[in-house]
């Protein structure tokens, strides 16, 4: 079966429409490790110090649970496992305090450690609790703080787990998630040389073939059947009608989000100060060249602190020529999480003492100007509305670049066309 495997991962990563391409390879995907895991954090402190609450809307859990459900179609629905469910009361960490601080003590461990043995052992202690409601949906939470050792868990995936080895994985248990796991284990490292030790990558393809994507591999032996398999893997149509119009809204967002990125870099060019593009994004196409030409590659050594990882994924930073220090970041929201752009601004805040010097803006469609203040305005982010934080319209910005290019001067023009909260 080994061969005809093969052919099916080879087949899946080179889809276009397949969650390798469309979301592995994603580069927002790896921004949001960071900020996901720094949301876990706060989840983790509020129940904790007992400020948690007892209701899911509009908790810490739901800001960092919504961020995991906008990672594509893979994680779609990754906040259903955590609505409150008023008549079965479920999952019963909002109402049950013990059960909450359980929940929180296995966020904590597996935040804490760094060995798989320690993860599994957090897993195992969650799972005597017997927590009502509260499954193996939690390991979306779990694979954003260790990639290579949890596996994303939704029914899609165990869907295609089941049909491709034959095992009968049911939903809502932890010890058959933990089996699950260590079959995907085998199963990757197997076919290490086409996957990758990051296990959303076998995850991906487990969620494709549960969605009923690709044919199944024949069994062994079988050459007749391996044959009508190939021809039929071969001839699987690369767009659906719903893939290829989540395939061009996906193209469309990209495009969109460099394109304002662009604009910000000119702007900050244009009014003389040094402007740093995200380093996953520097070497995007932009107009004739690419996006990070003209920018400084390196960020300043004030900057090289714990958090530097996620400042370097700023979309876009303008310094003083001369000094080198900080005026302005900007994150560009074109349908990503807003969270995490926030989380990355915080961040850049609280890096090197510079948060009382700089200018924040989080920069989206004008259609989102809601989103945007409902997320700023979340009691999690309180501490970012202290620093001043505002939302740049793509229209404004569209309307007044050019003006300020060859009018302006520093960054109070820009000031002037972006709204405080």
């Amino acid at each position: 079966m080994s061969e005809t495997t093969h052919l099916l991962i080879d087949r899946w990563k080179q889809d276009p429409n397949g969650t390798y391409q469309s979301w592995f390879l994603w580069p927002e995907r790896l921004k949001n490790f960071r900020s996901i895991r720094r949301g876990v954090g706060q989840v983790i402190k509020e129940i904790d110090e007992d400020t948690f609450g007892n209701v899911y809307r509009g908790s810490s859990l739901e800001t960092v649970v919504a961020s995991i459900a906008e990672q594509r179609q893979i994680f779609k629905g990754a906040d259903h496992a955590f609505l409150w469910k008023p008549k079965l009361r479920i999952p019963d960490i909002y109402e049950d305090r013990d059960n909450q601080r359980a929940f929180g003590r296995l966020l904590h461990a597996c935040d804490c450690c760094t060995k798989e043995a320690d993860v599994l052992q957090a897993i195992r202690t969650l799972e005597a609790k017997g927590i009502k409601g509260l499954g193996p949906a939690a390991a979306n939470l779990l694979y954003f703080i260790h990639p290579t050792i949890v596996v994303p868990f939704n029914t899609a995936i165990v869907k295609g787990y089941n049909a491709l080895t034959g095992a009968a994985v049911k939903l809502g248990r932890w010890d058959h998630y933990l089996a699950m796991r260590q079959g995907l284990i085998e199963f990757n490292q197997r076919h290490r040389d086409r996957l990758s030790n990051d296990l959303g990558a076998v995850a991906g393809l487990m969620f494709d073939l549960g969605m009923e994507r690709y044919p199944l591999p024949p069994a062994a032996g079988d050459a007749k059947a391996t044959d009508a398999w190939e021809k039929d893997l071969a001839a699987v149509r690369e767009e659906t009608a719903a893939f290829a119009k989540q395939l061009d809204k996906n193209r469309v967002s990209d495009e969109g989000h460099t394109e304002v990125q662009g604009w910000l870099r000119d702007l900050g060019l244009a009014l003389g100060f040094s402007v740093w593009i995200a380093s996953n994004d520097q070497t995007r196409p932009y107009r004739e060249g690419r996006l990070g030409d003209g920018c400084i590659t390196v960020l300043p050594p004030v900057l090289q602190s714990e958090g530097a990882e996620a400042v370097r994924l700023i979309d876009v930073i303008w310094f003083e020529r001369d000094s080198g220090a900080v005026v302005a970041a900007f994150e560009v929201e074109h349908t990503t999480s807003i969270y995490s752009g926030i989380v990355r601004l915080l961040d850049l805040a609280l890096s090197g003492g510079t948060a009382q010097r700089l200018h924040l803006f989080l920069v989206a469609p004008d259609d989102r100007e809601a989103d945007v203040r409902q997320q700023v305005l979340r009691p999690a982010f309180s501490q970012v509305r202290e620093l001043n934080i505002r939302y740049l319209p793509y229209g404004e910005l569209r309307q007044h670049r050019e003006a300020i290019s060859r009018f302006g001067s520093g960054i109070k023009p820009v000031e002037a066309i972006a709204r405080a909260f």
